[in-house]
């Protein structure tokens, strides 16, 4: 029995073409455990990813229980929240970017490549969208941003899974 580092991308679909996204360490076509800088790295946009998008969520599911107590009280928690989430989508673009270069994007079929360029778009879209909702001078911008925010974030999410393959 032979360990072979199967390159960069078990998370990214590209079993076949030897890419594995956490540089993970495989005994013929079995399960395999990433290495220590590929599952650090996975482990941080993970971690950033339940950050910015549980948060927002989280706040959602928090806004009526925070208008009752006082008009204020949403701006200040989002605020509260922002400390948390911006720094959230910061570790989410460079791993993601550390992610990329980590792979044999090359070796990628073109699918998965498309992919990885909806994903890309999709996340910037969330990026802008929330800077919007948090700017936004009126409540209906605030909740159209906020929502196309967290749609864009949730699909961000999906897309990574299946480039995760």
């Amino acid at each position: 029995m032979t360990i072979v580092h199967a390159g960069i991308v078990h998370a990214a679909g590209v079993h076949a073409a030897g890419v594995h996204a956490a540089g993970v360490y495989a005994v013929g076509n079995g399960p395999s455990l990433a290495g220590a800088l590929g599952g650090f790295r996975l482990i941080l946009h993970v971690l950033a990813a339940t950050i910015w998008v549980g948060g927002q969520f989280t706040v959602a599911g928090l806004l009526p229980t925070l208008r009752t107590l006082g008009e204020d009280a949403p701006k200040t928690v989002a605020g509260a929240l922002a400390r948390l989430l911006w720094p959230a989508y910061a570790v989410l673009v460079v791993t993601g970017l550390w992610n990329i270069g980590a792979l044999a994007v090359g070796q990628a079929s073109s699918a998965w490549k498309a992919v990885l360029m909806v994903k890309i778009a999709v996340v910037v879209v969330a990026g802008v969208a929330v800077f919007l909702h948090q700017r936004s001078p009126t409540r209906r911008g605030t909740a159209v941003w906020g929502a196309i925010g967290a749609v864009a974030s949730v699909a961000a999410l999906c897309l990574g899974v299946f480039l995760a393959g």
